[in-house]
């Protein structure tokens, strides 16, 4: 596989007014399991991980309403928010996608949740679809 290929969906990010009131939702009835819920003060957003496979749903309530997660659910409602590609090399692949023509939100990687790096293409480059580079530090054993 190239380091140009994405590894897998890393996760997919679901916006939420509250996580408190959705875990029982997921949790509970979905039967997901809960690994983490972190704050992200620079993205303006409380996550929480759940694991469903090698993949994780990521619940994002904002922190504000200044928060783009705030932003988005009062444009659109709670829901579906972006889908994470899991990469190596993310200054690499985010030099690649903007010589294709592809806008990118963060021309760097920005600190995400869980220790990851994190960057987003533009919307309108991906056709209406949220999509962000993720890249966690590879643990050898």
């Amino acid at each position: 596989m190239s380091e140009k290929t994405p590894k897998k969906i890393d996760h997919i990010g679901i916006a939420v007014t509250s996580i408190e009131e959705v875990l029982p939702f997921y949790v509970g009835s979905l039967k997901l399991r809960l690994i983490d819920i972190e704050e992200v003060p620079s993205q303006g957003v409380k996550v929480a991980f759940l694991g469903v496979g090698e993949s994780k749903i990521e619940l994002l309530e904002p922190l504000s309403d200044e928060s783009p997660i705030a932003k988005f659910i009062a444009k659109r409602g709670e829901g579906v928010h972006h889908i994470a590609l899991g990469v190596t090399n993310i200054e690499s692949r985010i030099e690649d996608i903007k010589e294709n023509g592809v806008k990118m939100i963060n021309d760097e990687p920005v600190p995400g949740a869980g220790g990851a790096r994190v960057a987003f293409l533009h919307p309108k480059s991906a056709r209406g679809v949220l999509y962000e580079f993720c890249e966690k530090e590879q643990v050898t054993k």
